[in-house]
């Protein structure tokens, strides 16, 4: 999974760019909060970030809430890194919008275990949104079938758009991905299957004779 990493100290974003990709993740690299934010744009699905809270241009909480404003990244884990303890300063990280903080310095250990937690998160959030929009195509599909349908009263086949006629199984496929299984109702049973069945019993009949 790709991971965006932003921090202004380059040794600990080399530290951070090593972390992840030995963790078998793929890190792009920020080394400002305008240069992440441009990162982040250019995206439209949910992310995972691990963001300092100080930098230059943007600080960790302001991209925070840029991410959370921003609909096509809804669903995005953050991880806040920051050296502050204070309680009120961390309800701030927390309300902007960022998911959970680290404290620096950090251990590679916990830093895994929070990462691979955004990691799960995020693609799950992922699958969701792909299972949401099959489902939106699947609905669009069925709506085609919506309306006045022009079917012929002897054959039962429906003409197109195009104006070319076609057996309803075919036209009911093509528009909403359905599939037949054939069988024989009561009725049709009684009118044309029976019929058939005793004719053919009479055949046999007469040639035994």
């Amino acid at each position: 999974m790709q991971i965006i990493i932003a921090d202004d100290d380059a040794i600990i974003r080399k530290i951070l760019q090593r972390f992840v990709e030995d963790w078998g993740h793929e890190p792009l690299v920020a080394e400002d909060g305008g240069e992440a934010w441009r990162i982040i744009q250019k995206y439209h699905e949910p992310l995972l970030l691990i963001l300092d809270w100080m930098m230059p241009v943007l600080d960790g909480p302001e991209l925070c809430r840029r991410i959370r404003a921003a609909e096509q990244l809804e669903g995005s884990y953050i991880l806040l890194l920051t050296s502050r303890e204070e309680s009120k300063d961390l309800i701030t990280g927390l309300e902007a919008g960022a998911d959970d903080y680290v404290k620096k310095p950090f251990q590679s250990a916990e830093l895994k275990a929070r990462v691979e937690v955004g990691a799960r998160v995020v693609g799950l959030k992922r699958k969701l949104e792909a299972r949401v929009e099959e489902l939106r195509r699947a609905l669009e599909e069925v709506d085609q079938l919506q309306g006045l349908i022009p079917i012929c009263a002897y054959c039962k086949r429906i003409r197109d758009d195009d104006n070319f006629w076609q057996g309803v199984e075919l036209y009911v496929g093509a528009r909403s991905g359905a599939e037949f299984s054939h069988g024989i109702c009561p009725e049709c049973h009684t009118t044309h299957v029976k019929p058939q069945l005793e004719k053919l019993m009479q055949a046999k009949k007469g040639d035994g004779a």
